[in-house]
């Protein structure tokens, strides 16, 4: 048995419950087998600190991010629409993803179809929960000293200008955090952004998530940590592709949260 619980809306609902947050799990937090613990591992945060959330469930489909970037409008508006009138239907007001592409679809483009939510993304929750008190950190631990690089996602950073939180996450586990030569507003996207997560590359002299792996080891981390599902698996490839893994990890932020708080 898992040591977590995740309620569901409509759990709550028939309870008369209504929760703070609701969690967007996503596509990948579901069914990417290495993505699970990511949402595993936010889970439990959210449980050890005392969040209400819940999450929707078999009532979640795809945001329709996919669709609309690959140019099928009228799926996309078919997905948003549906997941609209679910998340209307249980009066959602506070949305919370790991995932980049969700977290600016639902933020930016759902409000046009009467979708309209307070939307955070995870790295600025977990920013709130440890500038609260809520998370707390003892420090010292396996993270403890380490040089840790971080990869903007480029729909966190560039696309929502979300820069900071995902970093004052990493200092609060007393690491050395080590930038590469393009981040931020200069930060290189890892190629998932292109649907190269999806498709056999183009023609070229190289992968633009070997090149990015390239730049991230350059500065001599030891541990790669990323925001989101797809940079999660384009890095992992990109590591793997230079003989790296037994040496240097990738991480989401909120397992690296949970590894420090030993759950």
């Amino acid at each position: 048995m898992s040591t977590y619980k995740v309620p569901t809306m409509a759990e709550m609902a028939s309870n008369g419950q209504t929760p703070e947050v609701l969690f967007w799990v996503g596509c990948a937090g579901s069914f990417d087998e290495r993505y699970k613990a990511v949402t595993q591992a936010f889970v439990k945060i959210l449980n050890k600190v005392g969040v209400s959330f819940a999450v929707l469930g078999p009532e979640e489909t795809c945001t329709g991010d996919p669709a609309r970037r690959a140019g099928n409008e009228f799926l996309f508006q078919m997905q948003a629409v549906a997941n609209i009138q679910v998340m209307n239907g249980y009066e959602v007001k506070k949305v919370v993803t790991a995932c980049p592409h969700c977290f600016n679809t639902i933020k930016n483009e759902y409000p046009a179809l009467g979708g309209n939510y307070e939307v955070i993304h995870h790295s600025q929750f977990l920013q709130q929960l440890i500038n609260e008190g809520k998370v707390r950190l003892q420090g010292g631990g396996e993270f403890k000293g380490k040089k840790i690089t971080f990869h903007d996602s480029c729909y966190l950073g560039r696309a929502n200008n979300v820069y900071e939180a995902p970093r004052e996450v990493i200092k609060a586990l007393d690491v050395e955090l080590v930038e590469m030569k393009r981040c931020k507003t200069k930060g290189l996207c890892c190629g998932a952004g292109g649907a190269q997560m999806f498709k056999e590359p183009e023609a070229g002299k190289k992968d633009i998530n070997i090149e990015r792996t390239e730049e991230a080891l350059a500065t001599g981390a030891q541990a790669i940590a990323v925001g989101c599902p797809f940079c999660l698996t384009m890095m992992m490839d990109g590591v793997k592709n230079k003989n790296r893994e037994n040496d240097v990890q990738v991480y989401d932020l909120s397992e690296m949260i949970a590894k420090e708080m030993g759950i």
